[in-house]
This record gives C-alpha cells, structure tokens and sequence, in this order.
C-alpha cells in the first residue's frame, strides 16, 4: 500500500493524486499505464511518484481500494442466508452505486482487463461458512461484472441471478 510520506500529505494532494490515478486507470490498462501521465497531470516530480508508491502496481492497489471502499454497498451479513429477492436487490444497487460513480470506467477496465493480472493481490480474503454462501457470492461477483461489461444485457443478467438464487435458496 503507498507510503506513511503519501498518508501523510494534505488531503487536497492525496486527492489531486487518486484523481491523476483514477483518469489513467480509467482510461489505461495497468500494462498500458505510465506513471509520466500521472504526474504530469497530478502536478508532482517523478521521484515523489515513488516516494508514495513503490510502483504502478501498487498505486493501482491503492486506488482499487479506494474505490471499492466508496462504492461498495455493504451486503448484510447476518448469522443466515438472505432471500433470493435480498440478494437480486443489493447486486441492483450495487450497479446502479457503480454506474453513477466517477469509478465507472476504472471497474469496466478492472474486469476487462487488470482483474487478471491481480487477482491473488485485490481479492478482499472473505471467510466463508458454506457452500451455500459461497455460491451466492460467486454468483453474485459475475452477475456484477457482466452487468459492467455488458451493460445493455443488465436486466438479463439479473433476471438470470435471480432465477438461480431463488432455486438454490428454497
């Protein structure tokens, strides 16, 4: 994660920072990216860029944090299983949260793309207590991501969730 020096700055530069992260990963893969845009957009000397960060890697680690903090509808989780209907309703508005968002294009391109090249370092380590549970999160996770990469095939997806989650939590 960055750096004490990058914790420590006033919260106009950290977010004058986020913001040069977020247009270049929003616009770039993490393959693709390069720290000369961030900077010059941001405002900073190169050699401050990794003063807060050991790299572009981490720097996206950073800003993924970030917003999924911000966007993230908390789903309940309670000593039960919720309701298929629960559910359908927190995956709606999860992806209404995200398509309002200023994180839009930087998920799109996260699932599309860097997803792949992270995944053991961005997944959240959740516990899971059963089979059950971990279906619904599965589940879930794709009907989220299909409904970013192919937003014109959102209801289908989560008329799609819904059917599966009403029959496997009868």
């Amino acid at each position: 994660m960055p750096s004490t020096t990058f914790e420590n700055l006033n919260q106009q530069k950290k977010e004058l920072i986020t913001n040069a992260l977020l247009t270049e990963f929003s616009q770039h893969s993490l393959a693709s990216a390069q720290v000369a845009r961030i900077v010059k957009q941001a405002g900073i000397a190169r050699g401050a860029f990794y003063k807060y960060f050991t790299d572009l890697t981490e720097a996206y680690q950073y800003l993924y944090q970030v917003a999924i903090l911000e966007i993230h509808t908390p789903i309940t989780r309670a000593n039960h299983i919720l309701t298929a209907s629960d559910y359908v309703n927190q995956i709606k508005a999860f992806v209404d949260e995200i398509n309002g968002s200023k994180y839009r294009d930087f998920m799109r391109l996260h699932f599309q793309t860097n997803e792949g090249l992270l995944r053991d370092s961005t997944q959240p380590q959740i516990k899971i207590h059963s089979a059950q549970e971990w279906s619904v999160m599965v589940l879930s996770h794709e009907t989220i991501k299909d409904c970013l990469l192919q937003p014109n095939k959102q209801g289908e997806a989560i008329t799609r969730l819904s059917k599966v989650l009403t029959a496997l939590l009868q």
